[in-house]
């Protein structure tokens, strides 16, 4: 199989390259990134050699270079996003010309070459957020209640993507993930800044009272969903992947000082930004059924390897408050 992986530089997608060329390493993978802050090809290190990874670097709103890359590719997997809640309050333009134009570019590519799948990749974001004592989790059908820019450019490369199964017959998958945790992440997310921040004695940031509750999944655990919705998903349906292993900020940003042995002093709360989501909870019921997935990373082990990981590679300034 020939795959196009945008975004493959990244975090989510760095993980998912190397985790596809090790499971079939028959498989041809090119790989398109714009090398942003958040992408390097550090991450790619463990594949530069590889005789199955081509890398790219460019952007997917490049129709050109998009449309003679696609032109020898069986499937589009999507991971190219600006994903940072802070970033696209204050920037949305770029949130709106990478997220939404760049999918329309990559969409428009592969129904002109009739490549066999297109698969997005999105999060839970789209559904907005839910009351922290609530029991209702959101499903694959619950309705799109976006509230950052970062989320309603997502929902509207979601809805540009089934609208063009719809349309031109494109075939398409989507699955949208929780958190996603583990090594490479870039610092500004909360689980790297708060791990950095300790390691260098200075304060941690959290937003408002840090009642502010996450679900968080290892990515090689979704590395492993995607792979599944890549071979068996049915086109036209979406996947929520969720761990069900969900954490408030402020318990979680204790947890990790405690393992580290740092005084909980250095959490220094800050000015809450707007619009700011309670809880995401989706029900990850489809995926477990149909495909029999479940996290297998467990949740103590996954976090020491993160420190660890953190530890021996520090990496850059402290960053924000979190998701």
């Amino acid at each position: 199989m020939r795959l196009l992986i945008t975004g493959g530089a990244g975090f989510i997608g760095s993980h998912f390259v190397e985790y596809i060329l090790s499971k079939y390493p028959h498989y041809e993978v090119t790989n398109l990134d714009a090398l942003t802050y958040a992408g390097s090809l550090e991450n790619l290190k463990y594949v530069k050699n590889n005789p199955g990874h081509h890398f790219v670097h460019g952007r997917i709103e490049d129709g050109e270079l998009v449309d003679k890359l696609v032109a020898g590719v069986d499937v589009i997997i999507s991971f190219a996003s600006e994903s940072h809640v802070d970033r696209s309050i204050v920037q949305p333009q770029i949130f709106i010309e990478s997220n939404v134009v760049g999918t329309q570019v990559l969409l428009d590519a592969a129904r002109r070459h009739k490549i066999k799948l297109f698969y997005q990749i999105s999060t839970d974001e789209v559904y907005g957020d839910s009351e922290l004592d609530s029991k209702e989790k959101s499903t694959e059908d619950s309705p799109l209640r976006p509230n950052s820019p970062y989320a309603a450019s997502k929902a509207a490369a979601d809805l540009l993507v089934l609208a063009y199964l719809q349309t031109y017959g494109l075939p398409v998958v989507v699955s949208r993930c929780c958190n996603n945790y583990g090594p490479k992440q870039h610092p500004e997310k909360f689980l790297p800044m708060v791990i950095i921040n300790a390691l260098k004695n200075k304060p941690i940031p959290i937003y408002g009272d840090g009642h502010y509750m996450r679900d968080w999944l290892h990515v090689r655990d979704h590395c492993c969903a995607i792979d599944l919705v890549l071979h068996r998903g049915k086109v036209g349906n979406i996947y929520n992947v969720a761990a069900s292993n969900e954490w408030l900020n402020i318990d979680l940003a204790q947890k990790l000082l405690e393992m580290l042995g740092k005084p909980k002093e250095l959490i220094q709360f800050v000015k809450d930004r707007p619009a700011h989501d309670k809880r995401y909870a989706i029900d990850s019921t489809k995926i477990h059924q149909e495909f029999h997935w479940a996290p297998q990373v467990p949740w103590k082990r996954g976090l020491r390897e993160l420190i660890k990981w953190y530890s021996e590679k520090p990496l850059g300034k402290e960053g924000g408050g979190g998701r």
